[in-house]
């Protein structure tokens, strides 16, 4: 990595989940601690980079889905280092001037972030806390992209597991900000899984993590389903990423997604 990549903020000595992701997808922007935390996820949970795969897959159907129905600007909160399937390339080959803000609060994937998306029009990068939403929808690149007046997307895909607080009330928060019609998906690990060997995993992967600089939260299905309070659940509502948006054959990464619209 350049010199543009040493910006002030950087923890070198402790893992990070968005280059941990980065790795386990195959990127490149990740330390010698991100590759050495993967080896310890994998190894708690060796089907981990199915598991990141279907994540992924997942944000590219609640893209296409929003889209769809007419909502064509996004708000992807905890981006992380931007890989193939990212919200600007699913959303652009579909409607090129769909918007797209990016936050994060890791530098490195917001600096290579603004690096790729620097000349793509409706796109911006944020670096942000996302734990707080009114300077989020306050910085220049939200506000000044984003018409909060019209329906937007809000993905907060993997992201809520970091978010050791009252995460459901973070999402009302977000929530409470949006026109009707604005759609609200979410992904999150939980161990609260049928298959005991599939929790123990989740489990493990949550024991890994601890130490890095985004330690995880696991929570039940019904502590995943007050995410959705105040929202009208999409069917087929919160279910394993891999049968969202329609139930398959595949089995279960133990990460439940779902989608809610704001009424109104």
């Amino acid at each position: 990595m350049g010199d543009d990549f040493l910006e002030a903020g950087i923890d070198f000595e402790r893992a990070n989940a968005a280059r941990v992701y980065d790795y386990i997808l195959g990127g490149s922007h990740n330390f010698e601690v991100d590759r050495e935390q993967a080896a310890r996820t994998m190894a708690a949970y060796p089907d981990i980079a199915r598991s990141a795969q279907a994540n992924r897959a997942f944000l590219g159907s609640v893209v296409r889905w929003c889209l769809a129905r007419g909502v064509d600007q996004f708000l992807d909160l905890g981006s992380g280092v931007p890989t193939v399937g990212n919200v600007h390339e699913i959303a652009h080959g579909i409607d090129p001037g769909a918007r797209i803000a990016y936050v994060d609060f890791e530098p490195v994937a917001v600096a290579h972030a603004r690096e790729i998306t620097a000349d793509l029009g409706p796109v911006t990068v944020t670096r942000a806390d996302v734990r707080d939403p009114e300077s989020v929808f306050a910085d220049p690149g939200v506000a000044g992209l984003l018409d909060l007046a019209r329906p937007v997307g809000v993905l907060m895909v993997a992201v809520l597991h970091f978010v050791a607080d009252d995460a459901a009330g973070l999402v009302g928060r977000y929530r409470d900000a949006l026109a009707p019609g604005s759609v609200i998906a979410m992904s999150h690990n939980s161990d609260d899984q049928d298959d005991p060997a599939l929790a123990a995993a989740l489990r493990g992967v949550g024991e890994a993590m601890r130490g890095s600089a985004t330690e995880l939260t696991l929570r039940t299905r019904p502590e995943l389903a007050a995410f959705f309070t105040g929202l009208d659940l999409v069917p087929p509502g919160l279910v394993d990423v891999v049968d969202w948006p329609v139930p398959g054959s595949a089995p279960p990464v133990g990460v439940y997604g779902a989608a809610g619209i704001v009424p109104g």
